[in-house]
């Protein structure tokens, strides 16, 4: 007979819970922690007093008085400044790195475009992954100092744009950003040098990740996220969880061909969406060249006001984006049934200038019983859900336990509250 978890398995399984909680949902009183985590309030007391000592979290009176009388439930807070990762956003026009405090608060970042991140000031090329990598760990390595000795980082994760290997972290295939082989992950690990290893995953996995805990999917068990940058890319979830497929490949949505003999992909293929409906694309249809010094998401930007403005050429270029875009968007709808599709990178800024031709496109494509609960949505995270992905990517270890992780970053024994 397989015997059932232990105590310290149920505890660590706990504070887990409840740190998570916080994390996502914000501070909660010791009453609403275990109304919904389902434990009686003695077990809540003494989670938070672990987690409390562990520095993860704070206990405080409420700000504000309840209506309630005697004494009231004290508040449990994460502890954002003390606790924090480090994120990681690898787009084509740019880069960005941030530091993002427990409770998904984005305390500092840097970024540039085109590519080009500097730790303090200046700007450095990063057109060679070498040159990129050390961009990365310059800036990151100016905000680990401006947060100080007392803070700890635990965890560091990397969105790229490309097919990412689950089982090694390596990119396999990047098709607007070559990175030669190299493991951007370990090389980045070694050059921060803060014991932590940095994860590299596909961004519009993350992006799905994001919308999923934070955005506009918040409550919504399948959906499916598209992410626009010169490229398309998609994350699905399904039944609350990132479908990966076998080896971390699922989701590459933007290599689905919806027009066979279309235009020529950079996978090789045609007619693959991502040929058909991304930013190059965009950009040819409007007769529009991109300038060097500004990035593609402002192109795009650019093109999409100008239709809204009466431009003729440029809402032609849209409509017929959007059309693409919308075709496979019910193809989509049909193979997955999702509850929300949420549109975000440039092509959030396609879908606010061509939604009509969109959901007429998914209207007529789609199958009644399938298309008639789901949602359009933009990705309420903007410009940052890819950077916030990476930063609930890198948190996982420690939400899921906590105690145990600190103590191996602290070097303290982990049966222990850490100091």
């Amino acid at each position: 007979m397989k015997a059932g978890p232990s105590q310290e398995e149920i505890r660590r399984h706990n504070l887990g819970a409840l740190l998570r909680f916080v994390h996502v949902r914000g501070p909660a009183s010791r009453a609403i922690l275990a109304e919904n985590l389902g434990l009686n309030r003695s077990t809540i007391m003494a989670l938070t007093s672990d987690l409390t000592a562990a520095g993860l979290v704070r206990e405080e009176l409420p700000r504000t008085p309840g209506r309630r009388a005697g004494r009231p439930s004290l508040v449990v807070r994460p502890e954002s400044t003390r606790v924090y990762v480090l994120a990681f956003d690898v787009g084509v026009d740019r880069l960005t790195v941030a530091r993002v405090g427990l409770g998904g608060v984005i305390l500092d970042r840097r970024e540039a475009a085109r590519g080009r991140v500097a730790a303090s000031g200046g700007a450095s090329g990063a057109a060679d992954p070498n040159e990129m990598v050390n961009a990365l760990a310059a800036a990151a390595r100016s905000l680990v100092r401006k947060a100080g000795d007392e803070a700890t980082c635990v965890g560091a994760a990397l969105a790229f744009p490309g097919i990412v290997r689950r089982s090694d972290d390596q990119v396999m295939f990047g098709p607007n950003l070559d990175v030669g082989g190299m493991a951007i992950g370990e090389v980045l690990s070694r050059r921060l040098g803060l014991g932590v290893p940095v994860a590299v995953c596909n961004d519009a996995n993350l992006g799905a990740i994001a919308e999923h805990e934070r955005g506009a999917g918040v409550g919504v068990n399948d959906l499916i996220y598209l992410h626009g940058d010169v490229g398309v890319g998609g994350g699905i979830i399904t039944g609350g969880r990132l479908l990966g497929g076998e080896d971390g490949y699922g989701g590459e949505i933007g290599h689905m061909v919806v027009n066979p003999g279309g235009r020529r992909c950079a996978c090789g293929s045609r007619g693959c969406l991502e040929a058909e409906v991304g930013e190059r694309t965009l950009l040819d249809l409007a007769g529009r060249q991109e300038s060097p010094d500004v990035p593609g998401r402002e192109a795009v930007r650019a093109v999409v006001d100008a239709a809204a403005r009466g431009d003729v050429v440029a809402r032609d270029a849209l409509h017929r984006v959007g059309t693409w875009l919308g075709r496979g968007v019910a193809d989509l709808v049909n193979i997955f049934n999702p509850g929300m599709v949420i549109f975000g990178g440039t092509l959030r800024d396609v879908y606010l200038g061509a939604a009509a031709q969109i959901r007429s496109e998914v209207a007529t494509g789609a199958l009644a019983a399938s298309r008639e609960r789901v949602k359009l949505r933009t990705a309420a995270l903007g410009d940052d859900t890819t950077l916030v992905g990476a930063a609930e990517f890198a948190f996982a270890d420690v939400l899921a336990d906590p105690v145990q992780v600190l103590a191996r970053l602290r070097g303290a024994p982990a049966s222990a509250p850490v100091p």
